[in-house]
């Protein structure tokens, strides 16, 4: 059983598939209908409107149309795309067992508990006849395929067949009145339309179901004596045949596949067998463990099955469809229908060459499975599954390609599989042993190679070398030299497609594609939801692949899409050129023409064959909105630019590309206003002012078109705007113009005409002028206001234009391919020679002089204005200037060698995606990532006291360059090891302020002020190298060791600090003072840290009179050989008192015999053989209870977290 789709649902008493879509209706003891897709494996909708189990559910073969029959004694008629029940047929008194659409008429069989069958009209939505004759419940009910014949399984241990020839007649036929009153006389009183032909008795128990076979004069029936029973039937009588048995509980349903011979029966026994219905034998059975079969339903036209279980539904096939074959150059060898045939690609000759041999089968999937084939001695390996796996060898002759006249003998073997590897030498897999028998053309063992992973399939991977299969890899396995040629990590491959050059390699598992080179490096992945069926690859190296409904093609960088939908599924077996060779899944050769100007257009572009692309675009219809967001996508707005003749579409893609001329050109023809606007933002950022105050213009944006002037120091436009603020009578205008140009008396007379004299008395005061001062204070009165006093004002004067009117400086560029050469095609721009050559047009919007206008009159404002005066500000009509005036994209752009350059990607970016190290995140500014980084490595949580070390690294691969005073500050990336030789293309790491050796450095530091007793002190210094260890960056293996060995040293000094100080600030518990001091003895310290340690414990304890724990502590420091004879002689003082009373005053919770370590929060001693967690940073060992907290010694990671471990390196990656 090949399974196709399985569901988990209430019990499945009904199943219907869909003769064109790939859905299945699913009827559930629960009362629900559940309609599939079984080849996406979606839920696509679901109808609910029985009460009760839904036992019978059908799809109609050619309307939108679904029936459902169910415990509720109705049966109901579904409109699956309007997804509601259309309307319901009531008639039945029991129980509805199965539904079946006509395949012609437009009638419905029913059969149910109320030991009726009924046929009902759909499109009348009557009842037209009622059968009966059975004498207990109906279980099934289903009309002939072709004959005007229904059969039916009853409870009453029969199978009726009932002719319905006569309800045909009289709905078909023409009939006069006559007839028709004689026809309801019959309806009333029992009419002939029909009629029992045959009863078939022999089952001992209930019948459970009954079905005609397609085409040929048999029934087949499964009963609850647990027999399936064949029955022939001719014009006058029909008698049983043959019974078949194996079941061992009640046949819940069986039919006939006609295609493959056989039939198929399910039962309560939680078994689906297949038997042989002419030799009437079992082929197979498929077995459940807990669930009881209860329905069985066949494609109507493909080799899919489906039956419904206790707790769901599974749809499979019985054998496997795909043809073996195997190509050769121009030729291919294939098998169909138990021959061998030969195909010859570039004449498309089909030749039959020899038979082969197909054993009595004795179950199912014997055929060809693959096929391999080795051109120079003409031999054929065929591998099938047959007891459980095997081979035959087949040396044809030359001549008998042609003629297929002989049949060689063909040489067998048991195995998993078998490929040539050479000229006349092939491997056969021997799973058991897991090796490689390399066999000659005579079947004879030369060779055994054990196979390095275990292996389930052989493929071929060149001379002398197999790809091998495992469940979860691939590798490539040299036989001769027995090495691992490439190893890679894959879901479960199935099949493989070698290129031309065996160069590139396409895996091809269930629903994902692996392309890989020759080594198995790793090249792209491609995912798809429905499954892959084969693939080819063609000259370019595009792979081009086959799913059950689509042709696809792949590019070498992982980009894909679809050349066009399948009808039905295809192998392909070659592609050449625009032409792919391919098999059906009945063995048919077809031939496939595609368009292939998509996929190598983009390959085209992918490989920067810009000459390619040009002539594509010239000599092709290449649109849609596809390929031009493919080219947005991929960095070539230019490109899409000339597809496009939407203006909106070429608007954004001019924008997109830089392309100022044309985003002028199709803002002029969309003349809208967020056009416009849009347009003068991309003007401004690439520092074209002309067009920016012609997009202002055109919006008549007043304020944005000041400012403008303002930032480049046109003075003399911004007067011009004063003055049509003043005509416009726009106060606001009035004082911003005022502001900007830095004119005083202006702003004062702006405020004094608006009625604010106080603050218009002010401006004047405060600048000096005294004479408006005065006047303004007499028209005040007593109402002037007061100016503060020791105050000095300061003058308030528009900033100096970096640049003074002029655009930019633009860079000169080389001109694009793409420039000029694809002008005409699509919706080309304006000719250039009809414009002026060296059209500034920014010089020439002067605006005219305002001076003496009365007020509100703005009609000649601007040089050459119209007569048009509806619309006060400034138009494009009221310039007056002809179209060939329109303005250039810069005076540079004329020359057409200039290409706004695209915006570079900023080095501190450059940093964080090629890096996975915290600290070069962290020194590029992006916070969020180091953290993230340092959490999964480390699981740090607790990052506050890192905080300053992030802050310091940022800044310090930083520098800071002012250009001018209105201009903001440059902020430029410092990189390290960057020299003056080095290519500006390529970007160092950032330069990190941290360092191994500054580490070092503080260590020393640390050490001498432990030495001094300078615990706090050092301890600060010591979680100082903790808190910036995650933060450095060394080169070397060596040195990441190195690290790692200063993490754990410093760990230990931070945990033996803690706790001494912790030991000081106790007062008034001596043996927990004790507890301590001893604990601290067992860090591991440096040498003269230890023997002060162990001094320290040894005074304690000797103290509290715990004269047996300091003996062992002033023996220990003995074994340290002090340097110090102070520390010695004190030892040895401690001996000899403690040996004349070697006991404890106190017992502490500290065994110096038995190992332990330290809990790094608690400090009590955690011994060997109790459950501990760490710090996945520090390394610090607690107690289980405090897993989840922050660890207490490093201060920042989590205990008990899953962290993948530091990465300091480059080297690491």
């Amino acid at each position: 059983m090949l399974t196709k789709f399985e569901t988990k649902s209430n019990r499945v008493k009904g199943l219907s598939f869909h003769s064109k879509r790939p859905w299945i209706l699913a009827s559930l003891h629960s009362g629900v209908v559940q309609l599939w897709d079984y080849r996406m494996g979606t839920l696509i909708d679901r109808f609910d409107e029985h009460e009760g189990p839904v036992r019978g559910v059908h799809f109609h073969k050619s309307q939108p149309l679904f029936v459902s029959g169910g415990d509720d004694y109705k049966i109901k008629v579904w409109n699956y795309k309007l997804h509601r029940c259309l309307f319901t047929l009531l008639g039945h008194l029991d129980y509805i067992r199965t539904v079946q659409f006509h395949h012609e008429y437009p009638w419905i069989v029913s059969a149910s508990d109320d030991q009726t069958i009924r046929i009902w009209n759909w499109q009348s939505r009557t009842c037209i006849s009622v059968l009966t004759g059975h004498n207990h419940y109906v279980m099934c009910a289903s009309f002939h395929p072709k004959e005007d014949l229904v059969v039916s399984a009853s409870l009453d241990q029969t199978v009726r067949v009932w002719d319905i020839g006569a309800l045909r007649k009289k709905t078909v036929s023409p009939v006069d009145d006559i007839l028709r009153l004689s026809q309801i006389n019959a309806d009333l009183f029992g009419g002939v339309d029909a009629v029992v032909k045959y009863v078939l008795e022999g089952h001992d128990r209930g019948v459970n179901w009954a079905s005609f076979h397609p085409t040929l004069p048999l029934i087949v029936s499964g009963a609850d004596d647990r027999q399936v029973k064949l029955w022939r039937m001719n014009e006058t009588k029909a008698w049983e045949v043959d019974t078949l048995r194996g079941h061992v509980n009640n046949v819940s349903c069986v039919m006939f596949l006609a295609k493959q011979d056989i039939i198929v029966s399910n039962s309560e026994d939680k078994s689906i067998r297949v038997w042989d219905s002419t030799k009437r034998t079992g082929l197979h059975t498929f077995r459940r463990e807990n669930d009881r079969f209860w329905i069985l339903a066949a494609h109507p036209e493909m080799n899919l099955l489906a039956a419904g279980h206790d707790n769901g539904m599974v749809v499979f096939k019985l054998e496997r469809e795909r043809p073996a074959f195997s190509v050769s150059g121009d030729t291919m060898f294939y098998t169909k229908d138990r021959f061998l045939r030969f195909y010859e690609f570039s004449t498309q000759k089909d030749a039959q060459i020899i038979p082969i041999r197909r054993p009595g089968s004795t179950s199912l999937n014997q055929g060809a499975r693959t096929l391999s084939y080795s051109p120079t001695e003409n031999a054929v390996l065929i591998c099938s599954d047959l007891e459980g796996g095997s081979y035959e060898l087949y040396v044809v002759p030359k001549d008998n390609i042609s003629r297929g006249d002989t049949v060689p003998e063909a040489k067998r073997g048991t195995g998993g599989s078998a490929v040539f590897m050479a000229r006349n030498r092939f491997a056969v897999l021997d799973k058991s042993n897991n090796q490689v028998l390399v066999k000659n053309l005579k079947n004879e063992i030369v060779k055994k190679s054990t196979l390095p992973i275990a292996t389930d399939t052989i493929f071929y991977a060149g001379t002398g070398n197999l790809l091998c299969r495992a469940e979860d890899r691939v590798v490539i396995f040299d036989l001769q030299q027995r090495l691992i040629l490439g190893d890679l990590q894959t879901s479960f491959v199935k099949y493989i497609s070698w290129s031309d050059d065996m160069e590139t390699v396409a895996l091809l598992s269930k629903h994902a594609i692996i392309i890989a080179n020759k080594k198995l490096v790793h090249q792209c992945t491609l995912h798809e939801t429905i499954r892959v069926k084969s693939g080819g690859w063609d000259e370019n190296g595009i792979f081009i692949y086959t799913t059950l409904t689509h042709m696809k093609y792949c590019l070498p960088n992982g980009d894909n899409g679809i050349i066009r939908t399948l009808d039905v599924p295809i192998y392909i077996t070659k592609v050449s050129g625009s032409n792919i060779f391919c098999l059906d899944r009945d063995g048919k050769n077809k031939v496939i023409t595609i368009d292939s100007t998509e996929y190598l257009f983009k390959l085209s572009l992918s490989r920067k064959r810009f000459d390619h692309v040009m002539s594509i675009i010239k000599s092709s219809q290449l649109c849609g909105q596809a390929m031009i967001a493919y080219l947005q996508q991929k960095g070539f707005p230019e490109v899409a630019l000339h597809f496009v003749k939407d203006e909106r579409t070429r608007f954004n893609l001019a924008l997109a590309s830089g392309n100022i001329e044309i985003a002028v050109a199709s803002a002029k023809e969309i003349d809208e206003k967020d056009y416009w606007y849009r347009l003068g933002v991309e003007a401004l950022r690439q520092g074209n002012t002309g067009i920016v105050e012609y997009a202002y213009q055109r919006t008549k944006n007043f304020e944005r078109l000041s400012f403008l002037y303002l930032v480049t120091g046109n003075t003399e436009k911004l007067n011009k705007m004063l003055k049509i603020a003043e005509v416009k009578n726009d106060v606001m205008g009035q004082f911003h113009n005022a502001l900007y140009l830095g004119d005083v008396r202006e702003r004062v007379k702006v405020l004094e005409n608006a009625g604010h004299l106080p603050l218009a008395y002010i401006t004047a005061s405060v600048h000096g002028l005294q004479d408006i001062a005065e006047r303004l204070s007499a028209e005040l009165g007593d109402n002037v206001p007061d100016l503060p006093e020791g105050k000095v004002p300061s003058l308030l004067m528009p900033p100096v234009p970096i640049l003074s009117g002029a655009d930019w400086p633009l860079l000169r560029v080389m001109r694009g391919i793409f420039e000029g050469g694809l002008d005409n095609i699509g919706r080309g721009a304006a000719d250039e020679e009809d414009e002026a050559a060296d059209a500034d047009w920014g010089e020439e919007l002067d605006i005219a002089d305002v001076d003496g206008l009365p007020n509100g009159d703005t009609s000649a404002v601007l040089e050459e204005g119209g007569d048009d005066v509806e619309d006060e500000g400034w138009d494009l009509e009221d310039l007056g200037l002809p179209e060939s005036d329109t303005p250039k994209a810069s005076s540079i752009a004329t020359t057409s060698v200039f290409i706004a350059p695209s915006p570079g990607m900023p080095v501190s970016q450059i940093w964080t995606q090629r890096s996975s190290l915290a600290a070069e995140h962290a020194a590029a500014g992006n916070f969020d990532t180091a953290m993230r980084l340092l959490s999964r490595q480390l699981g740090i949580k607790n990052f506050s006291p890192m905080k300053p070390m992030f802050l310091d690294l940022h800044y310090g691969s930083h520098s800071h360059l002012r250009a001018f005073s209105s201009a903001p500050i440059i902020s430029l990336a410092i990189e390290r090891g960057w020299s003056e030789s080095a290519s500006p293309n390529v970007r160092c790491p950032p330069a990190l302020i941290f360092s191994f050796s500054q580490l070092e450095e503080k260590l020393k530091a640390g050490y001498s002020a432990t030495t001094g007793g300078k615990f706090s002190e050092a301890l600060r210094v010591f979680l100082m190298i903790l808190h910036t260890i995650p933060l450095i960056v060394v080169e070397s293996r060596r040195e990441v060791d190195e690290v790692k060995e200063l993490i754990n040293i410093v760990k230990e000094y931070v945990l033996g600090l803690k706790m001494e100080l912790a030991r000081k600030e106790i007062r008034d518990d001596p043996i927990r003072q004790q507890e301590l001091a001893a604990y601290f003895t067992h860090c591991k310290l440096q040498m003269p840290h230890l023997r002060l340690a162990l001094q320290n414990a040894m005074t304690v304890c000797f103290k509290a009179k715990n004269l047996a724990t300091a003996s062992n502590f002033a023996r220990r420091l003995l074994e340290t050989n002090p340097t110090n004879d102070k520390q010695a002689k004190m030892a040895r003082q401690v001996l000899q008192a403690s040996e004349k009373g070697m006991n404890d005053a106190s017992r502490l919770n500290y065994d110096f015999r038995n190992p332990f370590v330290i809990c790094g929060s608690t400090y009590v001693p955690i011994y060997r053989g109790q459950k501990d967690v760490s710090c996945p940073y520090c390394g610090s060992r607690f107690v289980p209870s405090l897993e989840g907290q922050v660890c207490t010694v490093c201060e920042l990671a989590v205990i008990g977290a899953d962290a993948s471990g530091l990465l300091c390196s480059p080297s690491q990656r």
